[in-house]
């Protein structure tokens, strides 16, 4: 277990990182509506992988960065409405500050995740040890924060720790359950995988998401797989290029997941699963009698 303060002072970084991000996660808010926010925030897929090859040193091959991509493209897709359900007029039409503010905050949250993988990699100490001088520093930030806002509205309200609880239901401690697992298993990902690990689970929760909307709230999906899905399908999946897909198109949902899968094969899979590469030959060996011997004859 490391103990000394060259190790420890790396700590408070990635929770200052994580406390600036959330706080522009509500800034941003409100100049965007959620959809808009919500593809924004798919900016992170890209930059995580960026942040990924420049900081932590990890090439990563041409088709795993177009899995990347293509990844990216599968959650917005998933996220955009079509026209005809609500009005497209405000879909990107915040201001400015909007938009800059959600490429912050994809940036910031890259930037966060990135940095607590070279933590939790850093050295063999326990996970254990590591969250718990994750959240520790995380806390104590946070609280700061809550002080800083107690002076500013002089007290009115008393001091924080005292209405900390207010309004808490069953509900609300499960989700706050919810999310204190959710954060255990990430950096249980952080310290035996990686952060592209991470990005794909998240998308992934999509599938596990139009799953659970079946069964609780009765959603039927329909199929949508336009011509560019069924396209990529086809080059990047050599064995499926002489089928023909056709669905019925109104759910942009299940078109993400799809595109998403895609992504998924393409960048975990090995490269000879996706390309025609003929497997070497491997020639019997020669026999003693086959193999030309020089022999020297004397003149």
């Amino acid at each position: 277990m490391t103990t000394d303060w060259k190790s420890v002072r790396l700590f408070p970084i990635p929770s200052v990182i994580y406390l600036i991000h959330n706080n522009v996660q509500f800034a941003t808010l409100m100049y965007v509506d959620t959809s808009t926010y919500q593809i924004m925030g798919n900016l992170k897929i890209v930059t995580t992988g960026i942040l990924f090859r420049l900081f932590l040193k990890k090439k990563l091959s041409n088709l795993q960065w177009m899995a990347i991509v293509l990844l990216a493209v599968g959650t917005t897709t998933s996220q955009v409405k079509g026209c005809g359900e609500a009005s497209c007029d405000s879909l990107f039409s915040a201001p400015i500050q909007g938009y800059m503010l959600g490429i912050l905050s994809a940036c910031l949250s890259a930037l966060a995740g990135v940095y607590t993988e070279f933590l939790m990699k850093k050295n063999n100490d326990s996970l254990f040890w590591q969250n718990i001088q994750l959240y520790t520093f995380g806390s104590i930030f946070n609280m700061a924060r809550l002080v800083v806002d107690d002076f500013r509205g002089g007290f009115e309200k008393g001091p924080w720790w005292q209405r900390l609880f207010n309004g808490y239901s069953i509900t609300t401690w499960l989700v706050v359950l919810n999310l204190g697992s959710t954060g255990l298993l990430v950096s249980w990902l952080m310290k035996y995988a990686d952060n592209i690990v991470k990005v794909y689970s998240t998308s992934m929760a999509m599938l596990l998401t139009m799953v659970l909307s079946v069964f609780l709230f009765s959603f039927k999906p329909t199929l949508q797989v336009g011509f560019i899905a069924v396209k990529l399908a086809c080059h990047h999946f050599s064995n499926l290029g002489s089928y023909i897909f056709v669905f019925s198109a109104s759910s942009q949902l299940f078109l993400g997941i799809i595109v998403c899968m895609m992504s998924l094969h393409m960048y975990f899979a090995p490269p000879h699963m996706l390309v025609d590469i003929p497997p070497a030959i491997k020639s019997d060996p020669e026999s003693l009698v086959n193999v030309p011997v020089d022999r020297k004859t004397d003149s």
